[in-house]
This record gives C-alpha cells, structure tokens and sequence, in this order.
C-alpha cells in the first residue's frame, strides 16, 4: 500500500513538472508562465487539469497547423482573385502615414491590398438580414455562411427557410456554425438545416465523450459569400439584434461587400470548412468584378499564429494616427501593447475616445475594464460609456483614411485565442462616415473621469481588481 502512495504521488507531481515546463516552453507572456507554472506546481492534479482545460497552450494544435498549411497552399489563388494595388500606391497614398499603415498590413497579412471595392454599412438586424437573405435567394451557384451564434427565433427561421430554398434549388449551401456558439439556443436551427440534407458542420464542439474540451478555442468569425456579394462584421444571427427584441435589443453593424475582397471572405470561408469537413475543394470561379473605390484588405488572425496579427495592426495603426482615433467595441480588455500605443497617442494630442456599452451583457467585462482605465484617462484618453442597449458594435476609425471592421473584440479572448476576421478599408469618405456614427454615440454618451473612479468604494475597486486579475480568460 506504501508503494502504491509513493508512486501515486510521482505520478501526480510528474503531471505538475510535465504542465510546468510545457508553460515555460510553449508561453509567449512571462507573466502567463509564472501564473501558470505556480498553479500546476503548487496545486497538484488540480492545477495541471486547470492547464489542460484553460491553457492557451492548445493554440499550436494540429487544427491550426493544418489551417496554415492550407493557407499558405492556397495563397495563390486568394492573390489570383484579387485585384492588388501596386506597390507604393496601394494604400490611396494621400498622407505618409496612410502609406506605412498599408505597408504593415501587407507585412503582417502577406496580402495586398484589393481596389475596386464598395463597402456598405448595415445598422443592426433590421437593415443587414433583409440584405442578407436577399443574397441568399438570389445567390445561383453558392452560399457559405460561418457564425458564432445561429439562435432559434424569427431571424433563426428566415434563415433556414432561405437556405433551404437555396439547397433544393441545387446551389451550393455550407453553413459552419461555432461548437460553443451553437449551445446558446435550446432550440438549433442548424440542426433543422442538417435534418432538410443542407451541408452544415461545427467547429471544435466540446464533448465528453471523446473527451474534446478546447472551449478556448472559438471561431468568432462572421461571413456569408452569395455568389459575388459578400458579409462581415461583428453580427450575429439572433432577434436580440431587430428592434422588436425590446429590452433584450442589441446593438450593432454589418457589412455588405462587392468587389473582390469577397474572394478573400470565399476563400477564409473554404479553409475552415476544409478544416471541420476534410473538403477544401473551393466553388466554380466566380469573377468579382470592381464596385467602387475602397481599397479593402481581410486581416484573419487565430491562436496558431506566429504573431497576435489584428493586435499588432490596430497598434501599428494607433501609431501612425496624427489627429484621431475612435474606437467603439462591448469589450475592452486591451493587451499590455495596445494600452501603450493608446496612451502614446493621447499623451501626443491625438484625439482619442474609446466608446463601450455602459450596460454589458457580461457585467464581470465593465468591472475588469474599469480597473485599467486610469491609466487611459491619466494620458488624455476619452472614455465613454453609451446608454442601452448593449452594444456589439466593433469599429476603429483612424485620422481621415484608416476603418477596421469585423468580429474581433478588443479583450484578450478575441486578440489571443479566438480565430477572427477583421477587414480593413483605406477611404476618406467610408472613415468619416464611421467616425461620425462614433461620435454620434459620444454625444449620447456618459464621459468617465479619473475623479469618478478614485472615489469608488473599496468593495468596489476590489470587485474590480478581481476581475482584471483574470482578465486573460474572460
């Protein structure tokens, strides 16, 4: 029995050394190491199974080697279908610093910028799903559709309904739905798509047996190609997002694009269905002709990365910025670079204001984000809070040419662990139409000050700090 113990217990601490030194090779952040290191080592079993669920170590799996390796296949065909700019007039050269901003995107991506596009703006379900499911009906050789969220209700219906009618008129229907996203609904209209013989698949669904439990590992991206007309941006599908949800009602934005950047939203499309399904095969060609003038670039970003590619680029951006910043997202936890990069550009006189939700759908978001902002507003940034309802919109507006749009939150979740699409876009007109939507939300909003949160109550900042403290895993 003696034995027995005696072995047990190497075994146990065994399992702590092998989690310890899997952190110290495999993690990026010395902080992250030392927690993690400290946990396994000083929390027997428990502290090694901790790793194994929540350990971002999961990113170099082999799901994301085989998504690189497709990638990197593929390029050629993404590059072929695109419209690149030539060098040095790519970015709509019409300041030094538009230039540089084009060429660190070009850098981080290894992708051009695409011309000829036209980017439309969609406010909330009311606007985007009816021009959503007007591209479904008229779509005649294919419909890909990738969401976090495909929630049962009115919205949940319209859609199946539509691509069921897509399907039995013999176009190509793919839909690819999140594996934890998909739990939200009790009721599952993917499932309803999968009974009517409609492709669909789940990315990573968590499950005991086999036992796959990479929860960390999420696909946040929203996309639908139809044909030649194609959708971004942060929305999901879920009647929190039309106006006759109520109280429950969410705020956000959409994205219709033509031109050819949908065939980089195509082909993102393809390499995660390849991944979920084993079939990589893309759909018949399909020209996508010039539709306007944005200069356009999709900048898709996952865990298996060398480098945190959205996070690098929006720092690279608020860099450059001269005159302004805007930024509205419903969380922000920024990372260690991208609180320098804003507090740089406040304390040069840029003219920064970051816009959140002053009522969140994850109180536990506000109370973390609270505890950092005295080192925004001690620089000179603005923070605001806009009134209900909850807001998911996600915009970063730079000077007078620089957007970024799409599914990535500013929080640790979003920029480290999740696989993300973020789409940039190089026009005066388009950035100023979206720096005006921020400041419309700023004149509603409630401005935070550095004297407010000083005089929060100790329960309070402690509530705060502890959540802050874990930050890296809301």
């Amino acid at each position: 029995m003696l034995i027995l113990h005696i072995l047990l217990g190497l075994v146990i601490h065994s399992l702590s050394w092998v989690a310890a030194i899997h952190a110290l090779l495999t993690k990026r952040d010395p902080r992250s190491a030392l927690g993690w290191t400290t946990c396994v080592i000083f929390l027997p079993l428990v502290g090694p199974l901790l790793y194994a669920l929540f350990g971002i170590s999961r990113a170099q799996s082999r799901a994301e080697k085989i998504l690189r390796r497709e990638a990197a296949h593929d390029r050629a065909r993404t590059l072929s279908a695109c419209n690149p700019v030539a060098p040095g007039t790519e970015s709509r050269p019409e300041s030094e610093e538009a230039v540089i901003l084009a060429r660190t995107g070009h850098k981080l991506t290894e992708l051009p910028l695409c011309g000829g596009n036209a980017i439309t703006p969609l406010h909330n379900g009311d606007e985007a799903y009816p021009a959503m499911l007007a591209a479904i009906d008229a779509a005649k050789s294919h419909v890909f559709l990738a969401t976090y969220i495909f929630n049962a209700g009115k919205a949940g219906h319209a859609f199946v309904e539509a691509l069921t009618r897509a399907a039995d008129r013999g176009v190509d229907v793919r839909v690819l739905v999140d594996g934890v996203g998909a739990l939200y609904s009790w009721h599952k209209p993917w499932k309803v798509l999968k009974r009517r013989g409609v492709a669909t698949a789940r990315f990573l669904p968590p499950s005991l047996i086999p036992p796959k439990f990479s929860i960390n590992l999420r696909n946040h991206r929203k996309v639908l190609v139809c044909d030649a007309v194609g959708f971004t941006g942060g929305m999901n599908i879920s009647d929190g997002n039309l106006a006759s949800a109520g109280r429950r009602r969410i705020q956000d934005m959409h994205f219709r694009c033509v031109g050819p950047v949908v065939s980089s939203l195509r082909h993102a499309f393809v390499l995660h269905w390849g991944f979920c399904t084993g079939d990589y095969a893309p759909p018949p060609p399909m020209p996508d002709a010039p539709a306007g003038d944005h200069h356009c670039r999709l900048v898709v970003d996952g865990p298996g990365n060398d480098a945190d590619v959205i996070n690098d680029l929006i720092c690279g951006a608020i860099n450059m910025a001269r005159k302004r910043v805007r930024i509205m997202t419903p969380y922000f936890l920024p990372s260690h670079d991208l609180m320098g990069a804003l507090r740089s550009a406040g304390q040069r006189g840029v003219d920064v204001r970051v816009v959140l939700p002053a009522k969140n759908n994850l109180p536990y978001m506000n109370w973390a984000t609270s505890r950092l902002l005295p080192g925004l507003l001690s620089a000179g940034v603005r923070v605001l809070y806009q009134p209900p309802p909850f807001a998911h919109t996600k915009l970063l507006v730079v000077d007078d040419f620089y957007t970024q749009v799409g599914s990535a939150n500013l929080d640790a979740r979003s920029l480290r662990l999740n696989f993300e699409l973020n789409m940039e876009i190089f026009d005066p007109s388009f950035a100023g139409g979206i720096a005006d939507f921020i400041d419309a939300a700023v004149e509603k909003g409630r401005e935070i000050t550095l004297s407010e949160l000083e005089a929060e109550t100790l329960p309070v900042k402690l509530r705060n700090s502890a959540c802050w403290l874990f930050s890296p895993y809301l």
